[in-house]
């Protein structure tokens, strides 16, 4: 089976599954896991701006897509022509059943109950003692962040955070004053690069708040990624912890 995958998450999960580059024969220039076997993988765009003659071309036989990820009309333009899979994320559930569909369809069922397994398994084990209310930025200029119905807020609950913008959805812009409430202010590493630079330019509202870089990819990436963000989870929330003594 060829498949072009349109996910970043998802083309690491198909790797992770067990597929190798003659599977996987398309990917956007954002699938950049695992390293050392993607180099091999041709580019067909990025995931919002995707080349439909470039997917034509390697004629696959299933196009992986997400509803959030991906341009809906881009999407639609390949069902003409292929078989496409458009998936849905919100939560940690929808990633089991993702997994669980992906090693059914492409015959690796035990893997990815395997990876499931983990999942569930690094989630409990990240758990902080009490709650702390957290402020999770993904954009500047300007800011934004992230609403009840977004698979980073699932996430953060999963392991004690209370995101302040709960009453929101999606990923509502903010200004600095909205960010009070919050006992931690968390810059994601994706999709906005931010920077330690970035960190002062908050420090200025609020000079003694917890204000951190955190790793998107691990509160972001769904599919497999969360199975290999046990050690990171576990130091977080040491850091975490040390601030509310």
């Amino acid at each position: 089976m060829k498949i072009v995958s349109l996910v970043p998450s998802i083309t690491e999960a198909l790797f992770d599954l067990g597929l190798t580059e003659h599977e996987i024969v398309g990917r956007t220039k954002f699938c950049i896991h695992p390293h050392d076997k993607i180099k091999n993988v041709p580019i067909i765009g990025g995931t919002k701006n995707i080349n439909i003659e470039k997917i034509k071309a390697l004629q696959p036989d299933l196009i992986l897509a997400n509803k959030e990820e991906n341009v809906k009309e881009q999407v639609e333009a390949l069902m003409d022509d292929f078989k496409v899979m458009v998936t849905n994320v919100e939560t940690v559930e929808d990633n089991y059943y993702l997994l669980k569909n992906l090693g059914k369809l492409l015959g690796k069922e035990e893997r990815a109950q395997l990876f499931n397994l983990k999942i569930y398994d690094v989630l409990n084990q990240a758990k902080l003692e009490t709650s702390v209310k957290a402020a999770y930025l993904i954009w500047k200029n300007p800011y934004m962040t992230i609403g009840s119905d977004t698979f980073i807020h699932k996430i953060l609950s999963e392991i004690g955070f209370e995101n302040i913008f709960k009453d929101k959805t999606r990923y509502p812009i903010i200004t600095p004053e909205d960010l009070a409430a919050a006992d931690v202010i968390m810059l994601s590493s994706e999709p906005f690069p931010f920077k330690e630079k970035h960190i002062e330019e908050l420090k200025v509202f609020y000079p003694d708040k917890k204000i951190m870089i955190v790793d998107g990819e691990a509160f972001s990436w769904y599919g497999t990624h969360i199975a290999k963000c046990e050690n990171y989870f576990k130091e977080l929330l040491i850091e975490i912890h040390s601030v509310q003594i």
